[in-house]
């Protein structure tokens, strides 16, 4: 307590002042990896279908990739609590560049889902590992500062990436969204090994990794997201390949119970779900994930669908919510300096649920600036939400305990979003049905608005089934606010190092 300077973290001190703005370069780049390869591939659908073939299955390009991430950061968090972050980071990102040549040389669409899912692989590793190592870097005063720039690089490639990907399928060719990682996985590869340099720990002599453990948990979350990601779309929700889908996952949830309760090193360490602010955080970060559904998936639909806006004006909505967001969390430092990490965080969910609730009462059918508003403002609310939490969580636990930590909560707010977008796509065809009087669903009724072959009655029918995801959203949100209110400390019980 007597000094007043903040304590450096090992790795920085390690790494060396100088050196810290290479490597800081280094994890925004790989970060840009994992963040441009969900938004980029987007675009380039129509020219990869044309040359594939595999219509019926091209979704899996996506949900291929988004479950290997979910399913492997438990695993790469652990990992990188024994074995350092450099080995992981390195081993992560050699992964996800070879996943990216072998999708650049695919030859039909089963290999290049096959090869999304390596990338996959290797990208639970960078997203998990950046983030554990931005706090191992920086101390509790600085932290804002790096998630504020790993904040803007992923708001960045939401706005450019379909733009990326987009010209290089319209003027090169779809292969080149797959190799333009190479470039750029080589230099930061080449900055980590180059000026990345951890401190030497005591390690056990016979270090044990739970191998069974993570197959475990591969295999139930492999299942699970399966089932919610296929579930009403490939097939009904009730039909026996859901139900069996269900059925296994629940099984393999107890698998991964009792395997993980005999490992002397679990993947899935219980202490992340007995002590307080780290489940509280999980919890709140999942419903995050939820949330963030409606604006994402269902606002461009509705701005084409029901403002009669054009693709790219109906991405420039979204994409509002993009620049406000890393503005808030990097002012959030103030604020929970002030009232602290759980009451920041509720201030921001709270705003976020009246904003959301606010969606439905929009005039119809409105104008284009309206939403964009709201957008912009739940950027604001939601930057004030996120990061004091992930900033609160990882101040709470030392180096051996932060990567497995930060994992949870990432793991998580996947899960939700991969849930949310199972709920409300649901949500959103019921009311579909009920307003049309039949089986429609979404994807059939803007299949008929791009045609021109939609009525008012549809147009109608499709801004009460969004405004029903949105009060759903506003729900997810004041759920994680009576979590973080009930469950949470308030006061996060920060380490001594991070309190300076």
């Amino acid at each position: 307590m007597g000094s007043t300077r903040p304590a450096i973290p090992d790795t920085a001190q390690r790494t060396g002042t100088e050196k810290r703005g290479a490597v800081v370069a280094a994890l925004m780049l790989a970060m840009a990896l994992a963040a441009l390869d969900s938004t980029i591939v987007s675009t380039a659908v129509p020219q990869i279908v044309g040359d594939l073939g595999g219509f019926s299955v091209f979704s899996w390009l996506f949900s291929g990739y988004l479950l290997a991430v979910t399913v492997t950061l438990p695993l790469y968090g652990k990992l990188s609590d024994t074995f350092g972050r450099k080995p992981v980071l390195i081993a992560g990102a050699v992964v996800f560049l070879l996943g990216s040549l072998l999708c650049a040389v695919a030859w039909n669409m089963g290999a290049l889902i096959a090869f999304r899912i390596v990338q996959g692989l290797g990208g639970g590793a960078l997203q998990g590992t950046v983030q554990t190592l931005a706090a191992d870097m920086y101390p509790l005063k600085e932290r804002p500062k790096i998630q504020s720039k790993l904040s803007t690089v992923w708001a960045v490639s939401a706005v450019a990436g379909p733009g990326i990907g987009g010209i290089l399928a319209a003027y090169a060719d779809w292969r080149w969204i797959f190799l333009i990682n190479l470039p750029i996985g080589a230099v930061a590869l080449w900055l980590i090994v180059r000026y990345l340099h951890e401190p030497e720990r005591e390690r056990a002599a016979r270090v044990r990794v739970d191998w069974a453990g993570a197959l475990a948990v591969f295999a139930c979350g492999g299942v699970l997201l399966t089932a919610l990601v296929q579930g009403g779309v490939a097939w009904p929700w009730l039909s026996p390949p859901s139900l069996a889908l269900f059925g296994t996952g629940l099984a393999l949830v107890a698998v991964v119970v009792i395997v993980e309760r005999r490992a002397r090193e679990p993947i899935i360490p219980g202490w992340v779900w007995r002590r307080r602010t780290i489940a509280a955080v999980n919890l709140a970060l999942g419903a995050l994930g939820l949330l963030m559904v409606a604006p994402t998936v269902f606002l461009p639909t509705y701005a084409q669908s029901v403002l009669g806006l054009a693709p790219v004006a109906a991405g420039f909505v979204l994409s509002v919510w993009t620049l406000s967001w890393p503005i808030s969390a990097a002012c959030s430092q103030h604020v929970y300096r002030r009232i602290g990490f759980r009451n920041t965080a509720m201030l921001g969910v709270g705003s976020a649920s009246l904003l959301l609730l606010a969606f439905p009462f929009l005039p119809y059918p409105g104008q284009a600036w309206q939403p964009a508003l709201l957008m912009l403002l739940l950027g604001a609310a939601l930057g004030l939400f996120q990061l004091p939490l992930l900033v609160g969580v990882q101040s709470t636990v030392g180096w051996e305990e932060r990567g497995t930590t930060t994992a949870s909560v990432l793991f998580c707010r996947q899960t939700g979003q991969t849930i949310g977008a199972a709920v409300f796509g649901a949500v959103a065809n019921s009311v579909l049905a009920a307003r049309l009087g039949g089986a429609s669903d979404l994807d059939s009724v803007t299949r008929a608005l791009d045609a021109g072959a939609a009525s008012e009655s549809v147009q109608r029918a499709i801004a009460d089934a969004v405004h029903a995801v949105y009060l759903g959203a506003a729900g997810a949100a004041a759920l994680a606010f009576v979590v973080l209110l009930v469950m949470a400390p308030r006061r996060f019980p920060v380490l001594k190092e991070d309190r300076g």
